[in-house]
């Protein structure tokens, strides 16, 4: 008898946006792989494995499973009532980043389309798939990495109701990211960059963190804030999640952001749940 439920990741998305990188990442993890597997074969699969002393399978499903892949969804849901933990990662990018990817490795996109035309097909055919998603990744930014810390803190989270939170400040004047569940605005706290002494540091830095702190909204917003995603955790639990990305956005992303994005990273775990940190802008 296997102590833990088995773990299947479904690794999907868009062409272009990393899936082949994702799965090499799981290997490395120790996962054992299979690339498109046709879904016709899915059932037979999932069958096959709960009789193996596999713990961790990543399953790369995408496009080229044709119009079968409408059933997917319907897939999963069967598996979750199963003695499984299954997961779906969807992997997106903006389409301006997959032009350019395919522009310059050369490759074919799988729908034989003009390749814009191919990735609204694409994208249109999978928002299925991307609504019901575990955790959507933008890996439009990413370098290979960072795409790796992404999925290692996806992999490392408790196998229990705790939920995997992820922390991550951005600047607004370079879009807001994509694969985030909750988006803050930030901007009305006082801005460092406009103090000469601070305008180049980052929020990282203590002598930015403490004039931040030494409003009084500024401790205000933190608890509140705080606490209001205290309260959102077990309600997103109890609908099945098992990830939460949270943004704050300021204007550049290097100050304000960084600073809150990090503050309640750490009042998030010191109150017991599990939180990382990601600064998206902070080196632009």
């Amino acid at each position: 008898m296997k102590k833990n439920k088995q773990r299947i990741f479904i690794i999907t998305g868009l062409s272009g946006a990393g899936k082949s990188q994702a799965l090499k990442i799981f290997g490395d993890f120790g996962f054992y792989c299979v690339d498109n597997l046709p879904l016709a074969l899915f059932q037979n699969f999932v069958d096959y494995v709960a009789t193996t002393e596999y713990e961790n399978i990543a399953l790369g499903i995408d496009m080229r499973a044709g119009d079968r892949l409408k059933d997917l969804p319907n897939l999963v849901k069967a598996i979750k009532n199963q003695a499984f933990d299954i997961k779906v990662v969807f992997l997106d990018a903006t389409d301006e980043c997959l032009i350019r990817r395919f522009s310059e490795t050369k490759h074919r996109h799988p729908i034989h389309k003009k390749l814009a035309a191919a990735i609204t097909h694409e994208r249109e055919a999978l928002r299925g798939i991307h609504t019901m998603a575990d955790k959507v990744i933008d890996t439009s930014d990413l370098k290979l990495g960072e795409l790796k810390e992404k999925l290692s803190i996806l992999l490392n989270s408790k196998r229990t109701n705790d939920m995997q939170i992820s922390v991550v400040s951005f600047g607004f004047k370079n879009g807001i990211p994509t694969d985030c569940d909750i988006v803050m605005d930030v901007r009305f706290l006082p801005n460092p960059y406009y103090v000469p002494a601070l305008k180049n540091k980052t929020g990282l830095d203590k002598p930015v963190q403490d004039y931040i702190s030494s409003f009084k909204e500024t401790q205000e917003f933190a608890t509140k804030f705080t606490s209001l995603v205290k309260y959102l955790i077990p309600k997103y639990i109890k609908e099945g999640k098992s990830y939460l990305t949270i943004a704050m956005g300021c204007t550049g992303g290097k100050h304000r952001s960084v600073f809150m994005a990090h503050e309640l990273a750490k009042r998030l775990n010191e109150a017991g749940l599990t939180a990382s940190e990601f600064h998206r802008d902070i080196g632009l």
